[in-house]
């Protein structure tokens, strides 16, 4: 009968420390598969997509452009002003929603899929590092190699192309926030004239040339948190990247077809392939006593963390997919069934069906469309213009010999990229107040604002105390108006009838 499943080792410590502390340089080899395919091609829009925002211009401005200095912010042509800010906290708890639904049903697949470290890290750094050092066996021999002036070249050429890779990379993340053609300006004129920019770029792109030369997985493993927090987001039942343990274990040695025919007493040839470019070819297992992982390790080879996914879902996973396609290559070249490794739950792999809809899913889904819903009526509230009214700073209100007088500034701001024209209508006041300032359509310049001042009015001998009263711009149009409630602020009446008397009786 067939030999028990054996347990897989435990491993403690992560891949790329070793015993004595230091760093652990990983060099993982290079995959072809259907899921490395989809993984360049969905790599490749997201880089597309990243690099061409600053170039299309909608309504006039960059598709994204996040323009600090005068506190506008155009998104796919809407635009916001600094008064809408409280609009990101649903931008912010809405990407944490659909990251905690994503991942309760499908696992790591933003990390492995569309992180953007992921994604320059592996078809951008790692094209360049395998074009110059070639493939992992090259790469680890060269690391291991004297220095030389072949190394030399190499290692100058490869970490050239890093920085300036950084480089490009950075200026196309300033251009987010000054335009592309204020990035244009600034490149040409001499770094003292702009030398907060200048600092910033140095500094980005050396940040960036040190994560991807050097750092690396380690922003995984060390930094990001997202691995700590997926044992609190997925279950049993999430899809993740596992290995089937029922039908690997125990792994089985490999001989040749003509060791094959020799009586199974006589020793047998085993092999090992622990390079890239090792591959099991016209070889079959010794006994039908042993599953169908033959140790070949291809997938420890390929795994950009270093780990090994026979031994369980660990942090350090990034859902790459890359042991898929290994193990996949080994399996069909070994004409066995390919999925030994494979996107399935911790269920599936104990024999159990996959529950998609459980008590976690519908959480988040719900926590999703609760704040979809609201986050579309957050936007639906947004104007093309934005009134600011406050009281002029001072006396809260001035008592003159005939009026009581109330000073506001009126701050007006168009949102459009096109000057508009409003009118300043004051209601639900005393027909006898007075108004001065803004009592006739005041244009407002494109993505600009005006501050004028307000100036109401009433007589003393009208003054019955304070009230409330609205203060209702409406643009040219009609199309849509803004409204704003303030209080005329004023002594007690009784306050005043008692100096008018006293000043009859003065006069008497």
């Amino acid at each position: 009968m067939p030999a028990p499943v054996a347990p897989l080792p435990n491993r403690d410590s992560v891949t790329t420390i070793r015993d004595d502390g230091s760093r652990a340089f990983l060099f993982p080899a290079d995959t072809h598969g259907r899921f490395t395919r989809a993984r360049q091609w969905s790599a490749a829009v997201l880089i597309f997509f990243y690099l061409s925002l600053p170039w299309i211009k909608i309504n006039g401005y960059p598709a994204v452009f996040l323009d600090v200095t005068e506190r506008r912010f155009h998104l796919f042509g809407f635009t916001l002003a600094a008064q809408d800010l409280w609009l990101m906290f649903f931008l912010i708890t809405g990407v944490g929603f659909t990251l905690f639904f994503i991942t309760a049903l499908l696992g790591r697949i933003w990390c492995g899929w569309a992180c953007p470290h992921t994604v320059f890290l592996d078809h951008v750094y790692r094209r360049i590092e395998r074009w110059i050092d070639g493939d992992a066996v090259k790469r680890r021999a060269l690391a291991a190699a004297p220095f030389s002036a072949g190394k030399f070249f190499k290692r100058a050429l490869k970490h050239t192309l890093y920085v300036l890779v950084s480089a490009v990379i950075t200026h196309l993340f300033l251009a987010y926030f000054v335009s592309l053609p204020a990035v244009w300006a600034m490149v040409r004129a001499a770094p003292a004239e702009h030398w907060s920019m200048f600092a910033f770029v140095a500094i980005y792109t050396g940040g960036l040339y040190f994560n991807f030369a050097w750092f690396r997985e380690q922003l995984c493993i060390v930094i990001c948190p997202y691995g700590r927090i997926q044992s609190a987001l997925i279950d049993d039942h999430s899809l993740v990247i596992g290995y089937d343990v029922k039908r690997g274990e125990p792994r089985g040695k490999l001989r040749s077809e003509a060791s094959s025919q020799k009586p199974e007493s006589q020793p047998t040839a085993t092999a090992q392939a622990s390079s890239e470019d090792s591959r099991p070819s016209g070889i079959r297992p010794l006994a039908s006593d042993f599953g169908d992982c033959v140790a070949c390790n291809r997938c420890v080879n390929v795994c950009p963390t270093g780990i090994d996914i026979r031994q369980g879902l660990q942090m350090e996973c990034v859902g790459c997919t890359a042991c898929i396609d290994a193990c996949d290559d080994v399996m069909t070249r070994l004409k066995r069934p390919t999925g030994l490794i494979r996107y399935d739950s911790q269920t599936a792999f104990a024999g159990n069906p996959t529950r998609w809809l459980r008590p976690r899913t519908f959480l988040y889904g719900a926590l999703l469309l609760v704040g979809a819903s609201v986050a579309t009526w957050a936007l639906s509230t947004v104007r093309p213009a934005n009134l600011g009214i406050t009281r002029i700073t001072g006396a809260p209100y001035i008592v003159s010999a005939d009026f009581v007088r109330n000073q506001f500034l009126v701050r007006m701001l168009n949102k459009r990229n096109q000057p508009a024209r409003f009118w300043l209508h004051v209601n639900h006041a005393p027909a006898e107040l007075r108004q001065t300032g803004l009592t006739t359509m005041v244009e407002v310049p494109a993505l600009g604002e005006i501050v004028q001042p307000l100036v109401l009015q009433l007589s003393r001998a009208l003054y019955s105390g304070p009230f409330e009263f609205e203060v209702r711009v409406q643009d040219e149009s009609g199309k849509f108006h803004l409204e704003s409630t303030l209080e005329f602020l004023g002594p007690e009446a009784r306050l005043l009838r008692e100096e008018e008397e006293e000043k009859r009786e003065r006069k008497k």
